[in-house]
């Protein structure tokens, strides 16, 4: 009996693996919540919130995370330079589901903690 050979393509024809290319990785989802939370960042606002990442990772996953539409940039023509982010329409969108992921991830560490205690 052969069995059905069911592959995700390259393109983005497969959802899930459309849907984590845009918001998987270790900053991504953290990113996109801190701006659910404060509505606005600045650039320095988001490095402090985010401690754990260095300037370059910063600077390239904000790239990423604008060029999949899901945060916007905005530039004030200032000295000294002042950007601003904000989630787009779409941004706002995953809003609920990573909602659901940090409820989730909540209720896992609770359950790690109390089997860590508990020995």
């Amino acid at each position: 009996m052969k069995k059905n050979d069911k592959t995700c393509p390259e393109v983005a024809t497969c959802s899930v693996d459309y849907a984590f290319k845009r918001i998987g990785g270790k900053y991504k989802g953290r990113i996109l919540w801190y701006l659910h939370e404060h509505s606005i960042l600045r650039y320095g606002e988001l490095s402090r919130t985010v401690p754990d990442i260095t300037t370059k990772m910063l600077t390239q996953t904000l790239k990423e995370l604008e060029a999949d539409h899901l945060i916007n940039r905005k530039v004030y023509r200032e000295v000294p330079p002042k950007v601003e982010y904000t989630l787009t329409e779409v941004g706002k969108e995953l809003i609920p589901f990573i909602t659901y992921l940090k409820e989730w991830g909540d209720r896992q560490i609770k359950k790690e903690k109390k089997v860590k205690n508990s020995a």
